[in-house]
């Protein structure tokens, strides 16, 4: 039987994952290499591709010298950690990457934690040598003193090391840059460090679903690995359900990874990674096992969520002038259609039809899932982001996070001022080579809303990454209010409102911008809401002169996107998504007051 290496990608945001994964598939002519486009193979949505950033894991595989390699790329921000936990399921070993500059990051701490106490054989891939502040010496024992943080046994902790330029796709077993020739050594070093996988033929076909996708011809498909036993095309299985029910069903439809396609297959043994269709119901999680041998295996853990918001639909006048989905049941079925692929998100019904409870692991995942929707031609509402608080010994307990900052020492005061007013407790600050390194440790609900305005304070030069930290004292007594600038008046603004406008605060549209009574157009200098009418129109008279008749001058207006409005909302204001639009209104409407 052909040996199999199952291995994960695992890595900080931003740290070269994709590029490897591109790298090790080229090399092993699994996909063309006159490729002139540059994109990433692996990241094909286009919010990947935007952002830059993995959000959905995925695999491919290779063949080297006989040995078959899954390679399970996975996202390195912590809101996806759902999808990290979940393949790493699958892995049999590791490939850790950090950068050659930085070190350790949080989710670097995540990602290994994760990885360690499934007891996975490590490799450590120090990537990007090519940075002129490369310091693979010092990344090295900053990765030596983590494992043993962590708790690594004496084998994980003796891990190999291998030295990359990813974007080059080019390795070595040396530092010298002048020493890598191509990427071989990372295959060598899989091959000889990472175990093969147990191949269990007798006792009964078992499969674990960790993923699921819907094909047009094929029906629902779950991808994972065969844990134990032989499976083939058209063998009468058994699906055993989380509640224990167990279903009957027919493998119709069995497939594996070649480079990054799916290509059928008629048989598949313990350790294959594969897609098997037969089941319109399967979730993640659940068990494909053998009729005359239906063993569950254990379901997937992930850790649950730390922030809520409110789905509702849209109620607002200019409702379904630009969405193609907008009905509850609409929405409603969309949700429900993501739980069967992210595991780490919750979706509960309300006491009203026209409304969902939506919790994820933080505001990025939210804001991932509420863009996909609008792209697809959804229009909804969303309320403010709230924490999940716990009950304990009857003691209210909310999540925490860890903050890891890094800032050009003229910004750090501003920052820790800041984080302080917030209630951030310090654990650490070291000053190294110009820059800050900050730890705090903070209440989740009072970090809402800082990011945007952590950017501002530090000119755009900090780095900010936080972790879920733990459970502890819900904190209550801290109100962080800001002011909006209401419209009281539907229509299109003028350039000579708005002139008005912008000396009360910073605004959010331009002229000729269609708006409505209650809708929120700007942010306030002041902590209370300024209700004014940014559709006045200059009135005309006979009379010219030079003060009258002079330009206006308008100020940039700041383009809400998703994740800032998100950030922004008021308890009392709602953020209203379509296709076209990202509005910012207020749950009543708007009084007037004059202006």
């Amino acid at each position: 039987m052909q040996e199999i290496r199952n291995v994960a990608i695992i890595a900080h945001v931003d740290h070269g994952k994709t590029t490897l994964v591109d790298a090790l598939l080229r090399q092993a002519l699994a996909v063309k290499t006159d490729d002139e486009s540059g994109d990433l193979i692996m990241d094909s949505n286009d919010l990947e591709r935007e952002r830059g950033i993995t959000i959905f894991a995925k695999n491919a595989s290779v063949e080297w010298q006989g040995v078959k390699i899954n390679i399970l790329d996975t996202p390195g921000h912590a809101d996806f950690g759902g999808e990290v936990e979940r393949v790493l399921t699958m892995a049999d070993g590791a490939l850790l990457l950090v950068d050659a500059k930085e070190g350790p990051m949080p989710q670097t701490r995540f990602v290994l934690k994760k990885a360690l106490e499934l007891g996975l054989r490590v490799v450590l891939v120090i990537n990007k040598m090519d940075k002129p502040e490369a310091r693979p010496n010092f990344v090295l024992d900053e990765v030596f003193n983590l494992f043993i943080e962590l708790g690594a046994t004496d084998a994980q902790a003796e891990f190999p090391v291998v030295y990359a330029v990813g974007k080059n796709g080019v390795a070595s077993l040396a530092p010298e840059i002048e020493s890598m020739q191509n990427i071989l050594p990372v295959f060598h070093t899989i091959v000889d460090n990472i175990p093969p996988t147990k191949r269990e033929i007798e006792g009964g076909f078992q499969f674990l679903a960790v993923s699921t996708d819907l094909d047009d011809y094929k029906g629902r498909i779950a991808t994972g690995k065969v844990h134990r036993g032989v499976v083939r095309t058209g063998d009468n299985v058994v699906h055993i359900a989380r509640d224990g029910k167990v279903l009957p069903m027919k493998i119709t439809s069995l497939m594996t990874s070649r480079g990054i396609a799916r290509v059928d297959i008629d048989e598949a043994a313990a350790g294959d990674i594969v897609h098997i269709a037969g089941s319109p119901n399967i979730q993640i999680g659940e068990t494909f096992a053998a009729i005359d041998k239906p063993e569950a295996l254990p379901t997937i853990h992930v850790d649950p969520p730390t922030i809520k918001v409110m789905f509702c639909v849209n109620t607002s006048p200019f409702m379904g002038r630009e969405g193609k989905y907008v009905t509850s049941r609409q929405l409603r079925e969309r949700l429900w259609k993501e739980l069967e692929r992210d595991v780490a998100l919750k979706v509960e019904e309300t006491d009203s039809a026209d409304r969902f409870l939506v919790s994820g692991r933080g505001e990025l995942h939210l804001g991932i899932l509420i863009e996909r929707m609008r792209r697809e031609g959804y229009e909804f509402q969303v309320g403010k982001p709230e924490v999940i608080y716990h009950e304990e010994e009857g003691k209210k307990l909310e999540p925490y996070e860890q903050l890891f900052i890094e800032v050009p020492e003229a910004h750090a005061g501003v920052v820790i001022e800041r984080l302080g007013s917030r209630g951030a407790e310090m654990r650490n600050l070291l000053v190294r080579d110009g820059i800050t390194h900050l730890d705090f440790v903070i209440a989740t609900s009072r970090l809402f809303g800082y990011r945007s305005k952590f950017l501002t304070d530090t000119k755009g030069l900090g780095i900010m990454n936080s972790l879920f930290f733990g459970y502890g004292a819900a904190q209550v007594g801290l109100a962080l209010p800001h002011g909006s600038i209401v419209s009281y008046e539907t229509g299109k603004s003028t350039a000579f409102a708005l002139e008005n406008a912008q000396e009360r605060g910073g605004l959010f549209i331009g002229p000729g911008d269609e708006v409505y009574r209650g809708q929120v157009v700007g942010e306030a200098s002041r902590d209370e809401d300024i209700e004014i009418n940014v559709c006045k129109a200059k009135q005309l008279t006979n009379m010219r002169s030079k003060s009258s008749d002079g330009m206006v001058v308008l100020d940039p207006p700041r383009i809400l996107s998703v994740d800032t409005a998100l950030e922004y909302l008021g308890d009392d204001e709602l953020m209203e998504v379509t296709p076209q639009s990202v509005r910012v209104r207020k749950m009543g409407e708007a009084k007037r007051k004059g202006s």
